[in-house]
């Protein structure tokens, strides 16, 4: 579909100023906040963010609000995706000042790595008391990989992505990967992470796994990996996946199976005490979902107690036939 004349002369008049034009090159390599880009481009925060509104209002950038922060994101599809890559195309990044812009952002991504590992060594007691009660995680991150084994593709949503991990695992089977999560604390690890790992086809953003920005049909597979024991109703998330799933989709539902390990509501927030096989395929038929039974892990045999861990792979039927069948 043609664009509006008026909307591509507004987008080339936004990108051509050299500071706005630094902004894009590092927009394009991963979300950005005001506030770093300052520290980036070593200018004021008001004129900065009087630059910022001028690509966004061109419909170059967009703008995706995250508690106290905001970030911005280069749009990377339509129209204002085409003329941003025209335009890079054109350009030499590994040259000034692209190239001092590209060393700064390494600055300020080591410190949202040390802000991560700030976070987490509060946390960190409670979380390896968690971990140690299940089956090993790498085990179960090979399950998962099983589940999806020698498939492509086009583009994976990870709904309560935490600290990005499953964006890490399965990011290299897909063209592009986004996680969201309400945490702006998680988010802060999971870009941090995603950076470690030199993941750069994923991107997190805040928001609510039952009421999400995300286009309809938008995706091929969704992962929800130990959220539903967080929510109060869990039947929305399937829901939700369902929406944004195109037909013939994939949704990878990781979970804890029902147990009763008390503790954990009060030291790990925990609303429910596992998730039944039986109400997840309850919350999939009404969500136009088809869900076989689940894969089964054990917890270690040393353990007098611990937690079974679920993993179901339903899909989105392709046509209204195979969600009766």
């Amino acid at each position: 579909m043609a664009s509006d004349p008026d909307h591509i002369v507004d987008a080339l008049k936004a990108a051509g100023e050299p500071t706005r034009l630094r902004i894009l090159a590092l927009l394009r390599r991963g979300d950005l906040a005001v506030g770093e880009l300052v520290q980036i481009l070593d200018q004021s925060q008001p004129r900065l963010s009087h630059h910022l509104k001028t690509l966004t209002n061109a419909g170059l950038v967009e703008r995706l609000p995250e508690g106290a922060w905001v970030f911005y994101r280069a749009r990377s599809k339509g129209w204002a995706g085409r003329i941003l890559q025209a335009i890079f195309d054109e350009i030499d990044t590994a040259r000034e000042p692209f190239l001092a812009d590209r060393d700064a952002l390494q600055t300020v991504r080591q410190s949202r790595a040390q802000s991560a590992e700030s976070y987490f060594s509060d946390i960190a007691e409670d979380w390896d008391q968690l971990r140690a009660l299940h089956y090993p995680e790498s085990d179960i991150e090979q399950a998962i990989l099983r589940q999806v084994e020698d498939q492509r593709f086009e583009r994976i949503v990870d709904l309560g992505t935490g600290t990005g991990r499953m964006l890490t695992l399965l990011a290299p089977l897909a063209k592009e990967a986004e996680g969201l999560d309400m945490s702006h604390h998680m988010l802060t690890v999971a870009r941090a992470n995603l950076n470690r790992a030199d993941v750069r086809n994923a991107r997190v953003r805040q928001g609510d796994v039952t009421e999400t920005p995300f286009e309809s049909n938008s995706a091929d597979l969704v992962v929800v990996h130990q959220v539903l024991h967080y929510l109060e109703n869990p039947e929305d998330v399937l829901a939700e996946a369902a929406r944004i799933l195109r037909p013939g989709g994939r949704l990878l539902l990781i979970d804890f199976a029902p147990h009763d390990l008390e503790f954990l509501r009060e030291t790990q927030g925990h609303r429910r005490l596992g998730i039944r096989h039986e109400d997840v395929s309850d919350w999939a038929d009404a969500a136009g979902l088809a869900v076989p039974a689940p894969l089964s892990f054990d917890p270690p045999a040393s353990l007098d107690q611990g937690l079974s861990v679920l993993i179901w792979n339903a899909t989105r039927p392709a046509n209204q036939q195979e969600a009766a069948a």
